[in-house]
């Protein structure tokens, strides 16, 4: 027993070993309590169709060892007699950790409920990403910089006057980095314009493909050859850009060339031939068909139609299609399509000679 009443640093052996204890108590009961509040949430979040609790069952399983520990630390402190140097620095460090462990648990939270609203919206609103994209940044930014305010004046930093400081040392930072803020700006343009949203087909001058990814400084389009083309948000804003991904449907302009030696009753009947193949097609509406000009070598018959879905594939489905019913009508008719030829007359011993040459 006079072992246990031994003073060391200021406490008996039997203070150290409470205090051991009533740390290891507290580690051992938060561990458990977090345990069964997840597992309980978790019973819970199977019969209900709420998000909260699964916000919270996220958050908790992001729970780090070292709060547990600082917690279980602070706990067993309590029942020794330390310095106030000391017992001051255990209460600042404990009050650093839980900031830090409430910065994790809220950046988890809102990240965790904003990538389940992204699911939930992707299929009806593709922009949802995209805002989302930028809403997840500027959260965390807000969370982290509450936390590093709080604890520096928990440390006894004069918070005021710091913000005045960064406020002026902003205006050189902001000069610095002002091709990176441009990016920046370019994103939140993106975001809350919504010229392009994932999944668009976007043309951008020679580059062509579907947008995959929208970053705070770049925007990444996977073109049709399969590399990733990078392009910066301010650049990108400032090109012309053609976006397919917001077509309803699509216009088709096609010209079909006949012989000159096709009959004048044969000509007249040409559109409403076009006008059948087309109207045969399902998605498709007829526009019009016409004989349009006498060519070099061929008459010329212009048609328009459209395609009721914005898909390339469909699109060439389609006319393929009408193409086929063409040639297959043309046949029945004995219409004959055009192809360069030239008519040379050459003048002999008073009579011309006709030569056709194709």
């Amino acid at each position: 027993m006079a072992l246990l009443d031994t003073m060391l640093w200021e406490n008996t052996v039997r203070d150290w070993l409470i205090a051991v204890g009533l740390g290891a108590l507290a580690y051992a009961a938060v561990r458990v309590v977090l345990r069964l509040v997840r597992g309980r949430l978790g019973a819970l979040a199977l019969r209900t169709r709420t998000a909260w609790d699964d916000v919270v069952i996220h958050s908790l399983g992001r729970t780090r060892r070292l709060f547990i520990l600082m917690v279980a630390v602070y706990v067993g402190a309590t029942v020794l007699a330390l310095p106030p140097q000391a017992r001051s620095a255990v209460e600042i460090v404990t009050i650093l950790v839980v900031l830090l462990q409430v910065g994790i648990w809220l950046s988890a939270s809102l990240a965790f409920g904003l990538e389940r609203y992204t699911r939930q919206r992707l299929e009806h609103d593709r922009g949802a990403a995209t805002s989302v994209s930028a809403m997840r940044f500027v959260g965390k930014l807000i969370v982290w910089v509450l936390v590093v305010l709080v604890a520096l004046d928990n440390i006894g930093v004069d918070v005021t006057a710091l913000v005045a400081g960064l406020g002026i040392g902003g205006v050189a930072v902001a000069l610095a980095l002002q091709n990176v803020l441009g990016d920046l700006f370019a994103s939140l343009s993106i975001v809350l314009d919504k010229p392009f949203v994932l999944g668009d087909f976007v043309i951008v001058d020679d580059y062509l493909g579907s947008v995959e990814h929208i970053g705070l400084k770049t925007t990444r389009i996977r073109s049709l050859w399969g590399e990733q083309v990078v392009f910066s948000n301010g650049d990108l804003l400032k090109s012309r850009l053609r976006n397919f991904g917001r077509m309803a449907e699509r216009r088709v302009v096609f010209s079909i060339g006949v012989t000159y030696q096709t009959p004048r009753r044969k000509l007249e009947r040409i559109p409403r031939l076009i006008r059948e193949a087309i109207e045969r097609q399902e998605r498709t509406r007829f526009d019009r068909s016409h004989l349009k000009e006498f060519g070099d070598f061929s008459i010329n018959f212009e048609s328009v139609y459209y395609v009721l879905a914005p898909d390339f594939n469909l699109h060439m489905d389609v006319q393929q299609a009408i193409n086929l019913r063409i040639h297959e009508l043309f046949e029945e008719e004995s219409i004959e399509f055009a192809y360069p030829t030239q008519t040379l007359y050459l003048a002999g011993d008073g009579a011309g000679v006709k030569q056709t040459v194709g």
